[in-house]
């Protein structure tokens, strides 16, 4: 199973929870988070994500062992989803698996926080006033802000 998956497929979070603890007898924790499109309320009506092939997974792997460098975990996996995606449909997994939550709480946090700031995707909206592309927020560059060596 690859750590990294960038697809246009859904994908099944339980699936993913039973395959990342298979055989996984040392791991006291898992922690996920799953994030959908938002925009029910006809804000959004859709959302394109575009990306670099090969360089976007080389990229999330490159976080996913800097995770490692900071806690001690047993097993990461991360999908993110391209292509044309509605509202309520899933965009990104993110599970980890450590001896303890907290170790698996903060791994998780912090690889979202980097998908959220730094990974190359290029994310487009398709709103009633017509399409617009979507940088990172200021909430997201200071919740990724923290991370880094004071």
């Amino acid at each position: 199973m690859p750590e990294v998956s960038i697809q246009t497929e859904d994908f099944d979070p339980g699936v993913l929870h039973r395959e990342l603890m298979a055989g996984n007898t040392i791991s006291g924790a898992c922690a996920t988070f799953i994030g959908c499109v938002r925009g029910g309320d006809n804000s959004v009506l859709a959302m394109e994500l575009e990306h670099y092939p090969g360089m976007t997974e080389n990229s999330i792997q490159a976080i996913i062992e800097e995770a490692r460098s900071r806690w001690d975990l047993h097993a990461i996996r991360v999908i993110h989803r391209v292509g044309k995606l509605l509202p309520g449909e899933n965009i990104v997994y993110v599970g980890v698996a450590s001896g303890h939550r907290g170790e698996a709480f903060l791994a998780c946090e912090f690889i979202m926080d980097y998908l959220k700031t730094q990974a190359p995707f290029w994310k487009k909206e398709s709103t009633p006033e017509g399409a617009r592309w979507v940088d990172a927020r200021d909430s997201d560059e200071e919740a990724a802000a923290r991370w880094q060596p004071q």
